[in-house]
């Protein structure tokens, strides 16, 4: 049945031959195969997969369309089609790090290139996209073809999905192919000579391969209006014996193992050659497999109710009975559910959840802990609470805080009404972290209170000395620091009567955040260097990327933007790997607001609405992203910063902490300022600035002091402020320039250096010329035209214009001396800039090249003529 389907597919078929071809020469690729449900993706890959078989290795997996996925389930058919050792490795539950290289180890180091088919990734699990996302970083200098099949209308629904592949598309390995609907002339092929109007079949089909086929194969007079009529008409050719097998293997799945088939009959399987005849099964591999998802949904609800509960019912008992792998959980479960067996759901719904957390498929973890506690009404409460406990967990885990909220609420319900005030007092404690990632701090405060009332009534335990860490913890978050010192010090001798690492861990954290962020930068940095350390050595992935988190946006909010940078870049890799997706957003949020920093604002805006798009990132995240976002809007004035600005305030006012609040009433003072409306500015800075100034926040209250002053507020200069806003507001403007400069913030030197001499506000106008910050060089232009200055520089130059890419004339010597060879001082020398000046100047060209090297840019810039 699927020559067929091939029809109109040459051209596409010699793209994925060509890219088979560079693989074998050592340029592995990553093919994406898009289409709609029935468009033949699996069909066309199929066909390739047999035509290149004998000059290549071909493995293949599949993603299966269960209410819960099998973690890493296409992991598990290709090592069943490899060595042993992979299958070895997936069954003992090995960590995703060492299955993913030996994957990579298998199929990477072959001789000849090495084809690796996942179908269906629309229905993937959380840990297969991560594989994915893995092979794809390594592709491009292997010998491997990963073909990867996906229904393109299944993408909106699914933000992981849609992540990698946003992700992938990035990558010069990767190569698209959109398999389109067969045209008329197709469709007169295959209706051949049955007495069938091509013309209105290819109307009412839209030429969707699937459906034409099963229109032809019905048998019935004239269209059926949907696929499920022609699926059901072909069906209904069958005798009893034949729907009984059919029925049997919809409820058993997409590819049924003819033992476990067999099985679930009792041996009556004489009408399977019929359902093959007919076109609804086909061999696949050994089994047998339905020719398309569709027909096998179309089965299944047609079929009478009670026969589906007796079949489930059937098939758990031959599953469990045929002693069941590790792989075979989120099977069990589905078989359970849809027999409607609690305590079977119940059993091996705990045993695949905790599979999926080991795996890292948190997401699918959550899936079976719902669907646990739904079937667990009726359990002892003590039970119950359990679960609910273990489901709050994960759902914190992916950023799912609403549902954490009302799980560890339940948990505490429970706990108290069988009087186990212990772990009444520990959820409570433990709901204080959706409530305050939800930016409820007031509500998380007055929790965590309550639970050390409940604990400290208590004889003393490790849940105490959590609770003393989660309260530290808020402390540090409102930037009372001293104080969450004092109660991490506090935790930490409780927990080590206990030998409680996992707390001592999470401590060190709270510890070194708040050291750093009070200006103990290296005390600091010392702590949470020992919590991430004590996190890898329990194997606690979240302490680790925490830690990482809170070492990036601490630098970050002291304008350390080098160690900023440098520690978000290792924290996005390590949580991306892990599902960490509440720090990962966070990060992302904070390189957002550090490409602001450095003057690369298309970057921080991409990055910010990236995290404003995902519906499940945290408010905190939220709102540093909004913030990042609304200042590039208000710095460059090409679009109103006030709605965004305005989400951001409404959410951090939530919070009533200053780590928010600052930032958000700083960047609307800002935006206030560059309108031209001075009094707002210094209304939205002193709205936060005694809560700065109450923190001895440094840089906080240096910024919320610029916009009062600069707003016309006469205020005394606190000595302790952060120093470049001290010395722009003292007149020491070269002294603020050279420290920006030094921080690495392009930007504000900018701003530093239009408070100076001539040449200063020349080299300012040209800085925010090029950065594209029109309403700040359009106020200096007319501060220096009312100053009697003139020849002012007006605009982007003529030599700008005049280049595709949008460079400078500064730009062009950058990019001409980067051909040469020469570092950042030497074409500091040779310009006469300053080192930093050179390094924001490289950044921008690369921007605009596109280049990842600055060999790169300058090979771009001797193709496209730029440079001699």
């Amino acid at each position: 049945m699927c020559a067929q389907p091939i029809l109109e597919r040459e051209d596409q078929m010699q793209r994925l031959s060509a890219a088979l071809a560079e693989a074998s020469a050592g340029h592995g690729h990553i093919v994406l195969v898009s289409g709609e449900a029935g468009i033949g993706k699996t069909s066309f890959v199929e066909h390739f997969a047999e035509t290149v078989r004998k000059p290549a290795c071909v493995v293949s997996g599949h993603c299966d369309p269960l209410f819960t996925p099998t973690p890493l389930g296409p992991l598990y058919d290709i090592a069943r089609q490899s060595n042993g050792r992979l299958l070895e490795l997936l069954e003992s539950g090995a960590p995703r790090a060492a299955l993913f290289s030996s994957l990579l180890g298998l199929v990477g180091t072959a001789e000849g290139a090495y084809v690796v088919v996942i179908e269906d990734i629309h229905w993937a699990d959380e840990a297969t996209l991560d594989l994915v996302k893995y092979l794809g970083r390594r592709i491009a200098s292997t010998r491997i073809l990963l073909v990867l099949t996906y229904r393109d209308d299944e993408v909106a629904g699914q933000p992981s999905l849609r992540r990698l592949l946003g992700d992938l598309a990035a990558s010069k390995s990767t190569l698209r192919i959109e398999l389109p609907r067969l045209s008329m002339e197709a469709v007169r092929v295959l209706v051949a000579d049955r007495p069938v109007d091509p013309a209105e079949l290819h109307r009412q089909t839209s030429g969707n391969p699937f459906y034409v086929t099963e229109v032809l194969s019905s048998g019935s007079r004239g269209v059926p209006a949907t696929v499920r009529d022609a699926v059901l008409a072909r069906a209904a050719r069958l005798a009893p014996a034949g729907r009984a097998v059919l029925d049997a293997a919809a409820v058993i799945g997409s590819r049924i193992d003819p033992a476990m088939l067999e099985k679930v009959l009792g041996g009556a399987v004489e009408g399977l050659g019929d359902c093959i005849q007919i076109g609804v099964l086909e061999v696949d591999d050994g089994g047998i497999a339905f020719r398309h998802e569709l027909g096998r949904k179309a089965v299944l609800c047609d079929m009478d109710p009670a026969r589906r509960r007796e079949l489930n019912r059937l098939a758990f008992e031959a599953l469990k009975n045929a002693g069941h792998r590790r792989s075979d959980l989120a099977l069990l479960v589905q078989y359970a559910a849809g027999a409607g067996d609690s305590d079977a759901v119940i059993e091996y719904g705990v045993a695949a959840a905790q599979a999926a957390t080991s795996a890292g498929a948190h997401r699918q973890a959550v899936a079976h802990y719902a669907r646990v506690i739904e079937h667990a009404a009726d359990r002892p409460d003590e039970e119950r609470a359990g679960y609910c406990e273990a489901y709050a967990e994960e759902c914190a885990i992916v950023d799912a805080l609403p549902e954490a909220e009302r799980a560890r609420r339940l948990a505490v319900e429970l706990r108290r009404a069988t009087g186990n005030r212990l772990k009444e007092g520990e959820n409570l404690a433990e709901l204080a972290w959706p409530l305050v990632r939800s930016g409820r701090n007031a509500a998380a405060e007055a929790t965590i209170r309550q639970a050390i009332v409940v604990l400290e009534a208590l004889p003393p335990s490790r849940h105490l000395a959590n609770a003393y860490r989660i309260q530290a913890h808020l402390t540090m978050l409102d930037r009372d620091c001293p104080v969450a010192v004092r109660l991490g010090h506090q935790a930490i001798a409780l927990a080590e009567r206990f030998g409680d690492k996992v707390t001592i861990a999470a401590v060190e954290n709270v510890i070194g955040s708040a050291l750093m962020t009070s200006g103990e930068g290296e005390e600091g940095l010392a702590h949470l260097q020992r919590s991430i350390a004590l996190g890898r050595e329990i194997g606690f992935d979240s302490v680790v990327g925490n830690g990482l988190m809170n070492i990036g946006s601490s630098w970050g909010e002291l304008y350390r933007l080098a160690e900023a940078e440098q520690s978000l870049a290792e924290g996005i890799a390590y949580t991306a790997e892990r599902d960490l997706d509440y720090a990962n957003h966070y990060m992302h949020a904070w390189l957002a607001l550090i490409r602001l920093y450095q003057g690369r604002w298309e970057e921080a805006a991409t990055i910010a609405r990236g995290v404003i798009a995902r519906p499940d990132a945290s408010v905190i995240s939220r709102i540093m992203a909004l913030v990042a976002l609304g200042r590039v809007h208000a710095r460059r004035g090409d679009a109103d910063p006030g709605p965004v600005l305005d989400e951001a305030l409404e959410l951090a006012t939530q919070t009533g902490t200053l780590q928010r609040l600052a930032p958000v009433r700083a960047a609307r003072a800002e935006a206030a300022w560059l309108a031209g409306d001075g009094a707002r500015a210094a209304a939205e800075a002193r709205a936060a600035y005694d809560l700065a100034t109450r923190h001895s926040h440094r840089w906080f209250t240096g910024e919320l002091l610029l916009w009062r002053t600069l707003g016309g507020d006469g205020i005394d200069l606190p000595t302790w402020a952060a120093a470049p806003f001290l010395w722009q507001l003292k007149g020491s403007w070269r002294r603020a320039a050279e420290a920006w400069g030094a921080l690495g913030c392009v930007y504000e030197r900018a701003r530093a250096l239009a408070e100076g001499d001539h040449a200063a506000q020349i080299e300012a106008l040209e800085i925010f010329t090029e950065l594209g910050a029109a309403p700040a060089a359009a106020a200096l232009r007319q501060r220096m035209r009312d100053a009697g200055v003139r020849r002012i520089p007006r605009g982007p130059r003529q030599s700008t214009r005049q280049n595709a890419f949008g460079l400078t004339t500064r730009e062009l010597q950058i990019l001409g001396c980067l051909s040469t060879g020469l570092t950042n001082s030497g074409i500091g020398l040779k310009l006469h800039v300053s080192p930093k000046t050179v390094d924001h100047h490289v950044s921008s060209v690369l921007s605009k090249l596109g280049a990842a090297s600055r060999g790169e840019a300058a090979r771009i810039g001797r193709a496209k003529q730029l440079i001699a």
